[in-house]
């Protein structure tokens, strides 16, 4: 195996390895200002930020602005304002980068896969025909064909159209 060097992530790894004392990168991302968390779109009860470490270009996570571990603890009005920003999640995703389908879902509870289960979010991961090619099956290597700030860029641009405003990220 070849080894890719991400020196970066270890921040990630260091607070992942310590999930009692970790600091909740949803609710530490809606104390900044959106650019720098990556925040494409929020309201009073959800939000929709890029993933830092994303499985493809346009990984976006949608969660609700109240630190929720499980779904059943939602209300129904945050049930459905999370349905609705995945929808303007969608739309803009569509408009800017056509995917042939996406990946939706939410692992819950650290077994499920959740790297943070101590809050709810929903992966919505696009995905093209071919977009898995040799590099992470021969490779083990992904590669990610645009840098975070370039998509968040367009996927900000792309969330005020849907939404009928004229804002620039």
């Amino acid at each position: 195996m070849h080894v890719l060097w991400a020196p970066w992530r270890m921040t990630y790894v260091k607070r992942a390895a310590k999930e009692g004392g970790m600091t909740c990168i949803f609710c530490e991302a809606l104390k900044a200002p959106e650019e720098e968390s990556l925040v494409i779109y929020r309201n009073r009860l959800a939000f929709a930020m890029l993933n830092k470490y994303p499985y493809n270009t346009a990984h976006v996570m949608i969660a609700p602005v109240r630190h929720v571990p499980r779904p059943e603890l939602l209300t129904d009005e945050e049930m459905l304002e999370i349905g609705r920003v995945l929808k303007i999640v969608l739309k803009a995703i569509d408009m800017e980068y056509s995917p042939h389908g996406y990946n939706i879902g939410a692992n819950v509870g650290r077994v499920a896969g959740a790297g943070i289960e101590s809050h709810l979010h929903i992966h919505v991961v696009p995905r093209w025909s071919g977009d898995t090619n040799f590099m992470p099956v021969v490779s083990e290597t992904k590669v990610m064909p645009e840098s975070l700030r370039s998509t968040y860029v367009r996927l900000k641009r792309a969330v005020n159209k849907v939404l009928g405003k004229n804002a620039r990220a």
